[in-house]
């Protein structure tokens, strides 16, 4: 135990003699998985990714985006006016439409003021289903203007269809006296209607008296007939 000691030689490297330095098998294995994910993430990339744009494909991507934005904004301020002139129509529409409720009441009114007009107007004095109530009739520059207001006592579900004609008696320009037929005139007649209108006169005749002819047609059945003066 107490003997004498061996001396002892230190080798600074001399643990390592003899000996080979490895890579760890972790260490290759991991190196090995991240060259794999790398190159399968870049053959996706290249093989189902996105195609990727070269410097001119991307300027014209740019130019394009660019452009549609300036026709979204385009169309968007379209958009903006046509809901303001919409607007605009709108509310001209609802003022159009109060003035045509205000109308229909002015129509309304009227038209009772002329219902009542013609039931004063004095009878036809042949009587009948179908009235001459009343006529004018002056002479204007050659012609022979007429007012003639006719009636109908039993209208039916249909407007008479007819013809209205006057025979005009006056003196010719020789100062004879004479009798002129003048052209008919197609009438449709409702419960009541203003006939206006002028039709032509021979030259120089100068009418004095209208005899007015409610027909079916020329030369057909009389349905009223009145003799007027004229002005």
């Amino acid at each position: 135990m107490f003997g004498r000691s061996k001396p002892v030689v230190f080798e600074p490297h001399g643990y390592r003699r003899g000996r080979s330095w490895k890579i760890p098998r972790w260490l290759l294995i991991l190196l090995l998985g991240i060259l794999i994910g790398v190159g399968g993430l870049l053959y996706m990339q290249e093989e189902y990714g996105p195609q990727r744009l070269t410097a001119a494909e991307s300027q014209r991507l740019q130019a394009t985006l660019d452009q549609t934005e300036s026709e979204r904004q385009r169309l968007q301020d379209e958009l903006a006016a046509t809901t303001r002139q919409l607007e605009g129509a709108l509310a001209e529409g609802k003022t159009l439409t109060e003035q045509l409720a205000q109308s229909r009441g002015s129509v309304e009114g009227l038209q009772q003021d002329i219902d009542l007009f013609v039931e004063a107007l004095p009878p036809d004095p042949r009587g009948g289903p179908t009235e001459i109530r009343a006529a004018r009739f002056t002479m204007v520059g050659g012609k022979l203007d007429y007012h003639v207001v006719v009636t109908r006592e039993k209208p039916g579900a249909k407007p008479y269809q007819g013809v209205m004609q006057f025979v005009v008696a006056g003196a010719r320009a020789s100062g004879a006296e004479t009798h002129v037929t003048l052209d008919p005139i197609e009438v449709t007649l409702p419960t009541y209607v203003h006939l206006r209108g002028s039709i032509p006169l021979p030259e120089g005749f100068t009418p004095r008296e209208t005899t007015v002819r409610i027909l079916d047609s020329v030369g057909g059945a009389t349905r009223a007939m009145r003799v007027l003066y004229v002005r």
